[in-house]
């Protein structure tokens, strides 16, 4: 044996013999530093060992038989059309039982254990169960393994027999079906949530009688919700929301289309206040004071002066009202509408009364399956809707009676008074709709039509809905020389408004018209208890983003 061998050779022991007991204490000292450095790279090696394992379940296993089955999609970037048809979760049903389907949706919820796994998938408002059973057949288990570690809210396209079960699935939307999986690719892998879907789903009342039974649920609050808003959107109760949103915007406009109105466009920049006040967004306008409008106001009798006759306007307004309340925003979608009339006002709310008469039929027949999902977490009953016109000293005389003799007669209704009124109206004439007109001119803009009998009072009204006002509207005033008057009464400068008020000189017909808040309409019809729950994405005083 060579010497470089001989040294080689020999042990711990060996070298501690030879040493002496002078070197013991710093050979030991290394041995230890050696074993934890080996302790230390194979805790090093299994982790990568598991970092491997994970990033290989994105694919499948390339000795599985079935790995043609599973995996994740390669990049959808328009390579081709292959023809393949998707269905929508919501139309799977009974009718289609046995047949195979393909489904892109949203991964809700997953529970695997062993050879099995059950899983929720989501498509809006829609929800259906799909299992996997390794049989080594039409699944492996590989693919379970697969599909259970998908992370949820991912989209993937999952391929399966539509079957009927024994029982109804009670926790989906499509109880008389499930998928038997034959297939699953992920789509697009979601990161951690910030909070889960399922939480912020859940209604009060679930959580208060788990709270009952000794269990506590988690829930999602306002703040981290809107922070996350993307992701708080999908909940089936906001899709839903949504949903019946869009829906009052198109009966809005189909029913006053139907009535001879033309839907016009007009502009959010404006030299003045479009309502009066102070509460405006104002801006620099390429050196010149400018502002954001109030509402299109200005613009609509403009167009009827322009011989327009009736028309309406679906568009933003703005109101820098520093107002951190449950109905207020500092911006909303306003639905607007003006129109020509011969004799009186009452012409205004004919128009309006037929309008949410068909709002309110529309909602309550075509959505009412969304109705329903919202009230699966915001429990509420369909309003009633029998039209009702009241004067304003009618519904001061109300409240007087009701319980509250110190209310203004000349002054305008708080939020404690509306819906004051509100309980007492359902309760004596069996409406949540009701017409409150003939507001003292005090409380009204500067254009606003003073009645004939009586100028402290004006032509004027608002519309309520379970006791929340969502309509304010009135017959203008269409004489230049009289709109002068009223708006130097006021204190508006002339200057800010004299294209307005030039517009009436040429001829002007007597007109009116309203401004309906879609996002309050849409809250109060729901029996939502925050108008930041029908606004998409909500700009309020302490709210800029997302």
């Amino acid at each position: 044996m060579s010497e470089e061998a001989g040294v080689a050779a020999l042990t711990i022991e060996d070298s501690q013999s030879s040493m002496g007991s002078k070197a013991d204490p710093e050979a030991k000292k290394a041995a230890k530093a050696a074993e934890k450095a080996a302790k230390e790279a194979a805790k090093a090696e299994r982790a990568a060992q598991r970092g491997v394992k994970a990033a290989i379940m994105t694919q499948p296993d390339p000795e599985d038989p079935l790995k043609d089955r599973y995996g994740d999609s390669p990049r959808v970037q328009s390579r081709e059309q292959s023809g393949r048809v998707w269905t929508q979760v919501e139309a799977l049903s009974k009718e289609l039982s046995e047949q195979t389907v393909l489904v892109r949706a949203r991964i809700h919820n997953t529970r695997g254990k062993g050879k099995s796994a059950f899983l929720v998938l989501r498509q809006r408002t829609a929800t259906v169960q799909a299992i996997l059973f390794a049989d080594d057949v039409t699944v492996s288990k590989g693919m379970v393994k697969y599909a259970t570690q998908i992370s949820k809210e991912s989209i993937v396209d999952v391929e399966g027999i539509v079957k009927v079960p024994e029982n109804p699935i009670e926790g989906c939307s499509q109880k008389d079906v499930e998928l038997k999986v034959t297939g699953i690719r992920a789509v697009s892998r979601a990161a951690v949530l910030p909070f889960e879907l399922v939480d912020a789903a859940r209604s009060e009342e679930e959580v208060k009688a788990a709270a009952e039974r000794g269990e506590i649920l988690a829930t999602v609050g306002q703040d981290l919700r809107l922070d996350n808003r993307f992701l708080d959107l999908r909940t089936p109760a906001n899709q839903a929301i949504f949903k019946v949103q869009s829906a009052v915007c198109q009966i809005f406009k189909n029913t006053l289309l139907a009535e001879g109105f033309q839907e016009i466009h007009t502009p959010k920049l404006i030299a003045g206040a479009s309502e009066g006040g102070a509460a405006v967004f104002r801006l620099d306008y390429m050196g010149t004071p400018a502002c954001l409008a109030q509402s299109p106001q200005l613009y609509k009798q403009m167009a009827i002066c322009a011989d327009f006759d009736r028309v309406f306007e679906v568009g933003p307004v703005f109101r820098a009202e520093n107002s951190y309340t449950h109905r207020h925003l500092c911006e909303f979608m306003g639905l607007d509408l003006e129109m020509a009339i011969h004799e009186h006002y009452f012409e205004v709310l004919d128009v309006i009364e037929k309008l949410f008469g068909a709002i309110f039929d529309g909602l309550a027949t075509t959505y009412a399956k969304e109705l329903a999902v919202i009230a699966q977490q915001y429990p509420f009953e369909v309003p009633t809707f029998k039209p009702l016109r009241l004067t304003f000293p009618e519904g001061i005389a109300l409240l007087q009676q009701g319980g509250y003799p110190d209310v203004d007669p000349m002054g305008d209704l708080n939020t404690e008074l509306e819906r004051a009124l509100g309980r007492i109206v359902k309760e004596k004439y069996g409406t949540d709709f009701f017409v409150l007109h003939r507001y003292p001119s005090a409380v009204r803009p500067f254009y606003t039509m003073p009645c004939v009998d009586d100028p402290a009072y004006s032509n004027s009204y608002d519309v309520f809905i379970r006791g929340e006002e969502i309509i304010s509207g009135a017959q203008r005033i269409h004489e230049a020389d009289f709109l002068t008057q009223r708006a130097t009464e006021c204190g508006i400068p002339l200057d800010t408004i004299q294209s307005y008020i030039d517009s009436f000189k040429f001829g002007a017909p007597p007109h009116g018209g309203a401004g309906v808040g879609l996002e309050r309409v849409v809250m109060l019809y729901c029996g939502l208890n925050n108008i930041r729950k029908t606004s998409m994405f909500p700009r309020d005083p302490k709210r800029l983003t997302p």
